[in-house]
């Protein structure tokens, strides 16, 4: 079977569930089903539900776990749209993938890449809205926005400029060419301008928020999350969240003494420090240097 998608961290991800126990599994983003499946052979104690909203990716990783065809469920839908269904189960542990999988991004027809002859970039098919809505009809201060706060670009205004006076935009070709005549010329620039507006489509953000809020009312006592971001807002989301449910401590910053008990910690975090890629894994897959992992485990839920 010819795997088109190396999933990143992988020994690491497989690790941080060392201690899991007995229960379902949860892959919120089950991409080709790469990190699941290592999670099926190393921990056959468990159970897997996979999520995922391209049908696509969804159809691959089925025929990929069809051997482990007794342990798993697919469900084909948005994480924020499935897991609330799965509450009350008895859930040993939860991953989320914030990304995109190499062959949504290598593929000209799903308009991800920066020569593909269309504008699209959506992760679920079936959505209405999609690139070419962001470029060609969005407004001045929006576009801003969005390369402002996603891709962090100090060119945000010329690149929004450049956009709106070249509509109709109808591919990432054209928008790659109209780019470079604000000094945006190579791939390492011009990635994370196409992450930008990938993130607006997908609306990923929001979804990385519902996907912690979430986790956080399905676990139970001793679940373990996962959370994997290739981009610092999306790490600095799980790691202000991680961070919050961790603290003893509610009370507000101008009180002069603990009010709250002092026990209102939901876990523990697992991962002082995000988990990168090795520097062996960035030469065999570049991709992975940006990918940040982190762990919390909930206790005291029942």
């Amino acid at each position: 079977m010819n795997i088109p998608h190396v999933p990143v961290l992988l020994n690491e991800t497989v690790n941080l569930y060392k201690n899991i126990k007995k229960g379902y599994f949860i892959d919120c983003t089950l991409g080709f089903g790469g990190h699941s499946e290592a999670i099926l052979e190393k921990y056959p104690h468990i159970k897997l539900i996979g999520i995922d909203q391209d049908i696509d990716a969804l159809n691959f990783a089925k025929n990929r776990l069809k051997k482990y065809a007794n342990r798993v469920e697919f469900i084909n839908k948005r994480a924020s749209e499935a897991l609330s269904e799965l509450k009350g189960l008895n859930i040993a542990g939860i991953l989320a993938d914030i990304g995109v999988s190499s062959l949504q991004l290598d593929n000209k027809e799903r308009g991800f890449t920066f020569d593909s002859d269309i504008l699209d970039m959506r992760m679920n098919k079936n959505q209405e809205f999609s690139a070419k809505d962001v470029i060609n009809f969005y407004d001045k201060n929006s576009l801003e926005e969005i390369f402002k706060k996603y891709a962090e670009s100090r060119k945000y205004k010329k690149i929004a400029d450049l956009i709106i006076k070249n509509r109709p935009i109808n591919s990432n070709k054209e928008l790659s060419e109209i780019l470079m005549q604000a000094g945006i010329k190579n791939k390492k620039d011009l990635a994370p301008i196409f992450q930008a507006i990938r993130i607006e489509v997908n609306n990923e953000l929001n979804e990385l928020e519902k996907i912690l809020d979430l986790s956080e009312d399905i676990a139970i006592d001793g679940t373990i999350l996962g959370i994997i971001t290739f981009h610092s807002l999306e790490d600095r989301i799980v790691k202000n969240r991680f961070k919050e449910w961790a603290k003893r401590c509610i009370c507000p910053d101008e009180a002069i003494k603990c009010e709250c008990g002092g026990n209102n910690q939901k876990g523990k975090i697992l991962t002082k420090k995000p988990i990168t890629a090795s520097n062996e894994e960035i030469k065999k897959n570049p991709r992975s240097r940006s990918a940040k992992l982190r762990g919390f485990m909930f206790e005291g839920k029942e």
